[in-house]
């Protein structure tokens, strides 16, 4: 095992490694303890896997200027961010060097180890954001370039209260941010109101896709204008110039889990281009705002129901 030569210190022990064209490293296993010195402090890359939680251990990996491109450590580490300090696992960076990535927790999930392991084993992290400051279990961290907070992905289950364009709101999953620090997405907790262009609507998103917080149903423009919404109790008719008449509104379907004959609501989402609204997110359902009427209808019986998230297939 040879030595390699990084711009963060000699490494030794690599089992792994490669090279770029130009000669640099492009990535190292590490099975002995190594030190790299960073702009953000020195830190330790994993060499072993301690217990069940943690993954099996991953390369440093690097860009071929030389820069660092992914950085698994051996233990939870503290780095200074923009917005205090913060536990990582696992850094990942931009090319110039600038972080973009913090994970608190690198773990493995796995039939002896889920994903309820290790939001026990998480802990609250205190994040001054631009709404104000929160303690919360956090998944991952991203970054701008510039060292600005682009988004926050929160552990499931985990609420957190913000004071957001529509006043103070619980908010689950995440939360994301313009580089200036305006608001730019959230996932609301539990529905609420929002005046859109067509009308007030009840937001909120029963199945919101992915498993980070960078871009969420709820979205919100440079400018402060509304995006998109996904409601789950709002039925929406829609009435064109030629007195042509349209229904939208969420739909339900069988549920993958539960009890037997449960059913589960798909919601319905819409995203506002200018003065037309896009129902299902579909150029085919385009609607001009002056050339139609919006009637909204909201399902009251529904609403407590519809509004609640889907029971999980997972352990």
């Amino acid at each position: 095992m040879e030595k390699v030569i990084t711009n963060f210190g000699e490494l030794t022990g690599t089992d792994f490694r490669t090279y770029f064209s130009n000669g640099k490293v492009d990535g190292a296993l590490m099975k002995e303890a190594n030190t790299l010195k960073t702009a953000y402090g020195e830190f330790v890359p994993q060499y072993e896997a301690e217990d069940m939680g943690r993954r099996a251990v991953k390369p440093v990996y690097f860009y071929k200027n030389g820069n660092l491109k992914s950085l698994p450590l051996q233990e939870q580490s503290v780095v200074k961010t923009s917005v205090g300090d913060m536990p990582a696992e696992l850094i990942t960076f931009y090319k110039s060097g600038a972080i973009k990535r913090l994970f608190p927790l690198d773990g493995k999930l796995s039939g002896f180890w889920s994903w309820k392991n290790e939001f026990q084993m998480a802990k609250a992290i205190d994040i001054n954001t631009p709404l104000g400051h929160i303690s919360a279990k956090v998944i991952s961290a991203f970054f701008y370039e510039s060292g600005a907070l682009k988004s926050l992905t929160f552990w499931p289950g985990e609420v957190i209260n913000l004071n957001t364009t529509f006043g103070e709101t619980a908010v689950r999953i995440g939360v994301s941010f313009y580089e200036d620090g305006r608001l730019r997405s959230f996932e609301p907790a539990k529905a609420i109101d929002v005046e859109t262009p067509i009308g007030a609507l009840a937001a909120y998103d029963s199945k919101p896709l992915g498993v980070h917080g960078d871009i969420n149903s709820l979205e919100i423009g440079e400018k402060g204008q509304l995006l998109s919404i996904s409601t789950v109790t709002d039925e929406i008719k829609v009435i064109d110039k030629n007195n042509n008449r349209y229904i939208y509104k969420p739909l339900l379907k069988d549920a993958l889990c539960g009890k037997e004959g449960s059913k589960e609501t798909l919601p319905l989402k819409m995203k506002f281009d200018g003065d037309c609204v896009v129902f299902h997110h579909d150029p085919k359902h385009t609607f001009c705002l002056p050339d139609c009427q919006f009637e909204i209808h909201r399902n009251q019986l529904d609403a407590k129901s519809a509004a609640e998230p889907a029971e999980s297939c997972s352990a």
